[in-house]
């Protein structure tokens, strides 16, 4: 294959992206035990919702207040559905349930169970196996208003949650889903889906020439965002998304301008790349903080493992990425004309982004 066709390649793939950004794949429930009581709090992206009911009537990428009143019997009746909940074996009655879009645009759902008391608590998540290949949900359990006692992330192949209540006893789970491997595969799996931080990355090797040039780039971002995924997950600092997800956006408009402007070869990258990667890890923090692993017991673990499964993701990127420049750069008309035109589609798929989330 000569070097067109294989950047032709590169080209198709790069459009069968559809110009979209992270890939939704996570949920969350919260459960909080009271004596027989027992409160669920779930919240679902609308995109994972999209795959077991129509939101988006007009395919527009939005729902609107019309297509959200459209929906509303039938979100009314799903809940219901959601989850199957029971203490030593004897299943507990629904006795109330609502659902409503939260800060963010998700949807939330509010169900309250009661029964008999217990200490074996089961609960199965029914919406798992319905929802995108892939789709994980982190469960957390608190007695009232103290810390979350355990934690464990479910998918389809394991959609049940238990725990022993026993004041007795330390509640445990049968199987410790929230180890190292689970959120290290989580972190791969969330850059390999970020396709913004994947572009900043890709606009960011494309000028480079020499591995001591790269290694200096990826070292600088990863001690970047590194930082500020920590600070964020910590709730040490906090930057709204609607900042920081913009803010993302314009640094891949920026470096694709500036590998146009400044021929390729921009001088002190190491320094910019610092700077853009302090952002992007307050992107990598929303998948964490959302999770609210800074009430966990154990967040050292999800922290580092998630952090570790960013940067695995990052360099199998590159291991395959840069071979595959380099090798195209031996053509002598590779840098003056596909280095700007690559550039020139990384800033407006940039912009889109900028756009869209600004404005929409």
């Amino acid at each position: 294959m000569n070097w067109k066709k294989t950047f032709a390649w590169i080209l198709i793939f790069a459009g069968a992206l559809q110009l979209r950004a992270h890939d939704a794949g996570l949920s969350t429930l919260k459960l909080q035990c009271s004596g027989e009581q027992i409160h669920a709090t779930l919240i679902f992206s609308p995109k994972d919702l999209e795959a077991v009911i129509q939101l988006d009537e007009n395919s527009d990428g939005f729902i609107s207040s019309d297509e959200l009143a459209g929906a509303r019997n039938i979100l009314e009746k799903m809940c219901a559905g959601l989850l199957a909940v029971s203490l030593d074996g004897k299943p507990l009655t629904l006795r109330d349930k609502k659902w409503a879009l939260d800060e963010n645009a998700n949807f939330q759902f509010d169900l309250s169970f009661s029964g008999s008391a217990g200490s074996a608590l089961k609960v199965i998540s029914k919406l798992i196996e319905f929802l995108p290949p892939g789709h994980r949900q982190f469960v957390s359990l608190q007695e009232g208003s103290a810390p979350a006692m355990t934690e464990d992330l479910l998918d389809a192949g394991n959609n049940t949650f238990t725990a022993n209540l026993s004041p007795a006893e330390t509640p445990i789970i049968t199987r410790k889903s929230s180890s190292f491997s689970d959120f290290f595969r989580l972190g791969v799996r969330h850059i390999l889906t970020g396709y913004d931080h994947l572009l900043f990355l890709f606009a960011l090797l494309i000028v480079c020439e020499r591995f001591g040039s790269v290694a200096k780039i990826v070292t600088c971002f990863t001690l970047a965002h590194s930082l500020t995924l920590a600070l964020a997950t910590l709730d040490i600092v906090q930057i709204p998304s609607r900042i920081i997800e913009p803010t993302i956006a314009a640094s891949i408009v920026y470096v694709g301008m500036e590998n146009i402007f400044r021929n390729g070869h921009p001088k002190g990258r190491w320094l910019l790349t610092f700077a853009f990667g302090l952002v992007h890890g307050f992107g990598f923090a929303g998948v964490l903080r959302e999770m609210e692993i800074a009430k966990s017991a154990s967040v050292a673990i999800p922290l580092v493992s998630f952090n570790l499964g960013v940067e695995a993701g990052q360099i199998a990127v590159a291991a395959v990425l840069l071979p595959l420049l380099w090798r195209v750069k031996r053509q002598p008309k590779f840098a003056p004309r596909w280095v700007p035109a690559c550039s020139a589609l990384v800033a407006a798929a940039g912009a889109y982004w900028f756009i869209q989330r600004v404005w929409f």
